[in-house]
């Protein structure tokens, strides 16, 4: 039941990983969690992976997460007549309101959010950056720009904006009616993508309303300056470098990767890190060496999870790429500078029970070869506040709701077994004990630790930590 890692994979379905027999074999090949992204894709594809996600975990006898990534509002040109048009570095251009196709010296820009922040100096990125326009002069329906590079501009290329807070929602209606969809049929973890501000978390939470956990993702300069906050709001943080790569010079994305995880971890959050991570192999067997350094920097910092995206959903080696980044994952786990890396980073505690009890696992754990943590959570916070102290014994986390169980998969070192909840401290013990023995955990002349809360069964009431030697 527990893989010999314990960095969690997600991995993003799609049009190469559509059938049962591939998500299967992305699944034994370590995908721990899988990724629905709504920017593509019909619900009836999506409800279809889904379907065959819970077969498999049927088969499979242990709760797999499924994480639906919203679109997130998407700023886009018009479109062009024949459908693109070439340009010239220093060649004016302008973007403007008028719905006529575009040609070599303007086009239509339908947001006028964009015109309502812009100034002179600006940047316009399209096209993921490879096209930059430097803003000249603006009007309430026209913005006069410089091209800066040379290149084709086609229709329907996407528009970032890096030096403004556009007062754009962080849900459009296609996400609300993309979130209420995934809830119905059961996803786990909801991503919410291009937030900016708190507000934009809080929003997504009450539509969600306790029904998945939500993930914000930090994608755009703006949402650095209250990270904070939203760290706080969110139930955890993905860490999406695409269009955060975009919007910032690429020389400082490495250093605000390693402040939201370092934010992150202290807050005992989880924390992802996606995009780009294994990119040759879309096309190639095997990643570069820079792509396998890259994975291992993560985990050496102690995230939960890493992702795939196109690696998995449309490229020619899917299965190849999860088995890879396993790979790489447990090699680098396996470095005894791992451990000293991650934990220079310590988890706060605040004044609970629950807190507490993490804390004493490290105290019991350097005294006792222990072979596992077992957790009783009814809604997870015990299994959230465990792994996020990083023990060197793998955690197993009880709890009688499936939902919870499957939202667990995405933490760093926790498998779950769903359990009806104890009755009694002889029946906790021989629960944990039976569930560590099914698991392959439980390991003659080495204790369990159990962690529980009394009453049983009562949510946030964690205050139990008990030692349990095989007989």
């Amino acid at each position: 039941m527990f893989r010999n890692r314990a960095t969690k994979i997600i991995a993003t379905l799609g049009p190469a990983s559509t059938s049962e027999d591939v998500i299967e074999a992305l699944h034994h090949a370590g995908a721990d969690v899988f990724r629905l992204n709504f920017s593509h894709g019909s619900y009836e594809d999506h409800a279809a992976r889904l379907t065959s996600i819970r077969r498999i975990e049927d088969r499979c006898d242990h709760p797999i997460g499924v994480l639906l990534d919203l679109q997130g509002p998407k700023l886009r040109v018009s479109t062009f007549a024949g459908g693109s048009a070439e340009l010239t570095a220093g060649a004016a251009f302008v973007f403007d309101r008028d719905p006529a196709l575009g040609d070599a010296t303007r086009v239509c820009l339908p947001h006028p959010e964009i015109f309502a922040v812009v100034s002179p100096g600006d940047v316009l990125l399209v096209n993921d950056g490879q096209l930059r326009f430097k803003v000249t002069a603006t009007a309430n329906d026209r913005i006069e720009t410089e091209a800066l590079v040379s290149g084709i501009i086609s229709d329907r290329k996407g528009v970032n904006v890096p030096s403004a807070a556009l007062p754009l929602p962080a849900l459009s209606e296609k996400d609300k009616k993309d979130l209420a969809f995934g809830l119905d049929i059961g996803v786990d973890w909801v991503a919410l993508s291009f937030v900016q501000r708190p507000e934009d978390v809080e929003e997504a939470r009450a539509l969600i309303g306790g029904r998945a956990k939500l993930m914000a993702k930090i994608e755009k300069p703006s949402a650095l300056d209250c990270l904070d906050e939203i760290v706080a709001l969110a139930d955890g943080i993905m860490v999406a470098r695409g269009d955060l790569g975009v919007e910032l010079p690429p020389e400082e994305v490495p250093a605000i990767q390693k402040r939201i995880v370092r934010q992150c971890r202290e807050a005992g959050k989880p924390v992802v890190v996606a995009t780009q991570m294994l990119e040759s192999m879309i096309k190639s067997p095997a990643p570069t060496r820079a792509e396998a350094s890259d994975v291992a920097t993560a985990v050496y910092d102690g995230v939960d999870a890493v992702m795939l995206s196109a690696e998995s959903a449309s490229g020619q080696y899917p299965v190849e790429a999860v088995a890879m980044m396993d790979r790489i994952i447990q090699r680098t786990e396996a470095d005894p500078l791992q451990r000293t890396l991650m934990n220079a980073v310590a988890t706060r505690h605040d004044a609970t029970s629950t807190d507490a009890i993490g804390a004493a696992i490290q105290s019991v754990a350097s005294v006792l070869s222990v072979a596992a943590t077992i957790t009783y959570t009814t809604l997870g916070a015990t299994a959230f506040r465990v792994a996020h102290e990083r023990p060197d014994s793998p955690i197993l986390s009880l709890t009688p709701n499936r939902a919870v169980a499957r939202q667990l998969a995405l933490l760093w070192g926790v498998s779950s077994q769903e359990t009806a909840d104890a009755k009694s401290a002889e029946d906790m013990v021989e629960k944990a004990s039976a569930a560590a023995k099914h698991a392959g955990c439980y390991q003659a002349g080495k204790p369990l630790i159990v962690v529980a809360g009394m009453p049983f069964g009562t949510p946030g009431s964690t205050n139990l930590l008990r030692v349990v030697w095989p007989e």
